[in-house]
């Protein structure tokens, strides 16, 4: 659990750098194209792909720190107890067969694309488009470790009550 946790914290850290690298592209793209009229194709599809790690990078993040989304105007009524069982039978229902899922189809997604070469279709634009498809993949692992490690705290917690 704890090396889970610390992992995704470093990830976390990764993303907040990719985060801060976004803001600085979009401040220089915007400001050479309306000061200067100078766009990239290539610099605007790197916004988007900056912007695929930081929402697919932050998921297991928000799992880990119970910021992700939940109707928590019933959840808050709720006893410790029936907050556990609800967290625990979401992570078996939900959080796992859907990672377990999008890994299974993501690995074809990204093979696929990587076999043939997929680039952007606009001039000018990113080529090795399989390498921001594989954060898909990657990003549900981090998740369903993280859902892992939050069944069993929750299993703890349960014990504890």
């Amino acid at each position: 659990m704890k090396t889970i946790d610390k992992t995704m914290e470093y990830i976390a850290y990764i993303t907040a750098v990719v985060l801060l690298l976004l803001v600085v592209l979009i401040v220089y793209d915007a400001t050479a194209r309306y000061l200067f009229s100078v766009g990239s194709t290539a610099l605007q599809e790197l916004e988007w792909h900056f912007y695929d790690v930081v929402i697919l990078l932050s998921i297991s993040y928000a799992l880990k720190h119970d910021a992700h989304v939940r109707v928590d105007i019933f959840y808050d009524k709720f006893s410790e107890k029936t907050k556990v069982i609800i967290d625990v039978i979401a992570i078996f229902f939900f959080i796992l067969p859907l990672s377990f899922l999008v890994v299974y189809i993501g690995f074809d997604f990204v093979t696929l694309s990587f076999l043939q070469e997929e680039a952007s279709s606009d001039p000018g634009g990113l080529t090795h488009r399989w390498i921001v498809k594989s954060l898909m993949p990657l990003a549900f692992v981090f998740v369903a470790l993280q859902a892992i490690s939050e069944l069993m705290k929750n299993i703890q917690k349960w014990k504890s009550l």
